[in-house]
């Protein structure tokens, strides 16, 4: 096979690559804060799905303080969205390096000019005048929190942990139900406090529990907001456990164990 064979099929999967990837323009405000100053300032963000679960922004580098901008003179290769320069963003004494990428000439036509900013290197993120947090809100995923009479009952080890006829089940786009509980009705004494904790953007900051079940530590197997985000309010102080690991009953069916990113 000849070089100019390889080269073509290699410019084929590329283009194959940048025509799978979405992109769709948002339309809120977006602002990101780096050491007390703002270092974008936009109202055409564009959302773009290098991966399935959420978006990403992509910013017109006409409304990024590119001036910021310290060049490392490495560049990022994708198969889909083409080369990046890679840049340090610098903001009075602040520093962030390689925390911008910009893609001058994409083969996606919407992001070329366009810059992504790592969103864990900058301060904040906002979305109009409300900070997000993790990642931005995919507008295709939706979360809602339902009061439930329902029978419930979680079994750890063959050890009732949770039951109740009050819980609160949150229904999230591309996930199973997850039943949240009151805590009193929950086995504290069967839950040790964590040390780990996640984030969500639509559900906010998670701390979890440890379950310890006749000596067996099951970690991190159970979690719960205690300020959660405006649209999960419902949850606060509610306790749920993970349907992926242990035996749930809802009036008295065991439900399978769900195949999830969380399996």
């Amino acid at each position: 096979m000849s070089t100019d064979s390889r080269d073509s099929r290699a410019d084929r999967a590329s283009r194959d690559r940048a025509a799978r990837i979405r992109v769709e323009p948002s339309p809120k405000r977006v602002r990101v804060v780096l050491g007390g100053h703002p270092v974008a300032d936009t109202e055409h963000a564009l959302l773009v799905w290098e991966k399935p679960n959420y978006p990403t922004y992509f910013l017109p580098a006409r409304d990024v303080r590119t001036d910021t901008f310290r060049t490392t003179g490495e560049r990022d290769h994708s198969p889909g969205l083409g080369d990046a320069e890679i840049h340090t963003v610098v903001v009075g004494e602040r520093e962030a390096p390689g925390a911008a990428r910009w893609y001058r000439d994409s083969p996606v036509a919407e992001l070329r000019d366009t810059v992504r900013l790592d969103w864990t290197a900058m301060d904040a993120w906002f979305e109009e005048d409300e900070e997000v947090y993790v990642h931005p809100r995919d507008p295709y995923k939706r979360v809602d929190v339902l009061a439930s009479s329902r029978h419930v009952r979680v079994e750890v080890g063959g050890v009732t942990v949770a039951e109740s006829t009050r819980s609160r089940i949150l229904y999230e786009t591309g996930l199973p139900p997850r039943y949240y509980f009151p805590k009193t009705d929950v086995r504290l004494d069967l839950l040790e406090p964590s040390d780990h904790h996640t984030q969500c953007p639509y559900k906010g900051t998670a701390s979890y529990y440890t379950v310890v079940v006749d000596g067996d530590r099951h970690e991190n197997l159970a979690w719960w907001y205690q300020h959660p985000a405006l649209e999960s309010v419902r949850i606060a102080g509610h306790v749920a456990f993970y349907n992926e690991f242990v035996d749930l009953y809802v009036d008295g069916r065991l439900l399978p164990r769900p195949a999830t990113p969380f399996s």
